[in-house]
């Protein structure tokens, strides 16, 4: 019940008010006429069209949504990398000798140093790619599969290609296109990473920055829908289906609030949220390390990964 109330409140903020802000930032940045508030109400019209459909909904947007996304942006990425190729070598080391000094805090402010460092770098790498936050099993729980061992095995994938590699080589584009072209954060005009990755993207003649865009609103808009869904089980366990439509109208609403700029508080609520998670779900982890343990060793260690596991699953739905 804790880590669904908790859920509830992370869902709110890291899966809609945070991505709408940077589906809208993006947009934005690299269209300057576009309106923010005409925007807000595009996220909200596009995001109501799914998931007030259900799983099945959220499911048949997002799978073809993210191969096109990852092969776009990681496209446009390299392009990038391939363009800056000598500064490739200066950007690793400088993220590397960034990592473990005051540097990462903007020149060690006061208050700032390593340890404001490892904080952010947690909460973003968590952000990232959700590991130990429990959110990915629920969805990972609807996925058609033989047995749970299979499915276990793909969502484990699920942090390496996020962080590991979307994550490093958003980093590397970023730094090296700084370190290419230096001028052009000298006028004070970029001042957030979407104006800054709009920036890099925009070194790629014409296809740029549509690049940039069709990329990072794909990556928020699934991420959107995705995390919905989340919020949808946590609903439904605590409340029952009558909850879910009061939930599905909240979240739209928060969108377009975090659309139209809530400044910090988003991020706050959305790493407070996500800690809160990782509580109750890591203590469990540890409780039910001996089933996990008893569970790896049937089907991986004896040979079963092949078999069906026809046992009844608990749903929800009858509460």
């Amino acid at each position: 019940m804790l880590f669904c109330v908790f859920a509830i409140i992370a869902t709110l903020g890291t899966g809609s008010a945070v991505q709408s802000a940077a589906m809208t930032g993006i947009i934005t940045s690299s269209f300057p006429g576009a309106n923010a508030a005409v925007v807000a109400v595009a996220i909200a019209v596009a995001v109501s069209l799914v998931i007030f459909g259900g799983v099945r909904g959220i499911t048949a947007v997002c799978e073809k949504l993210v191969p096109i996304m990852a092969v776009v942006y990681v496209g446009g990425c390299v392009a990038i990398m391939a363009m800056n190729g000598a500064y490739l070598g200066q950007s690793i080391e400088t993220i590397i000798e960034c990592a473990f000094t005051s540097k990462a805090a903007f020149g060690g402010a006061v208050g700032s140093g390593i340890m404001v460092a490892l904080q952010y770098g947690c909460a973003r790498g968590l952000f990232s790619n959700e590991a130990g936050l429990g959110t990915a099993p629920i969805v990972a729980a609807a996925a058609a599969t033989k047995n749970p061992a299979r499915q276990a095995l793909v969502a484990m994938t699920g942090a390496f290609w996020s962080t590991v590699v979307i994550c490093a080589i958003t980093g590397i584009v970023l730094v090296s296109t700084l370190l290419a072209h230096p001028g052009i954060i000298e006028g004070g005009s970029i001042t957030e990473g979407a104006a800054l990755a709009s920036a890099a993207f925009s070194s790629i003649p014409y296809v740029g920055t549509p690049i940039l865009v069709l990329g990072m609103v794909s990556f928020a808009y699934s991420t959107i829908l995705g995390w919905s869904y989340y919020g949808d089980r946590c609903v439904t366990f605590l409340f029952g289906r009558k909850g879910r439509r009061p939930y599905q109208i909240v979240y739209v609403l928060v969108g377009i609030a975090g659309a139209l700029g809530v400044g910090d508080v988003v991020w706050t609520v959305s790493d407070i949220g996500n800690a809160l998670m990782v509580v109750p779900n890591i203590i469990m982890v540890l409780a039910l390390s001996g089933v996990i343990s008893r569970e790896t060793k049937y089907w991986l260690a004896d040979g079963h990964l092949s078999e069906s596991d026809n046992a009844e699953i608990p749903r929800v739905e009858t509460k």
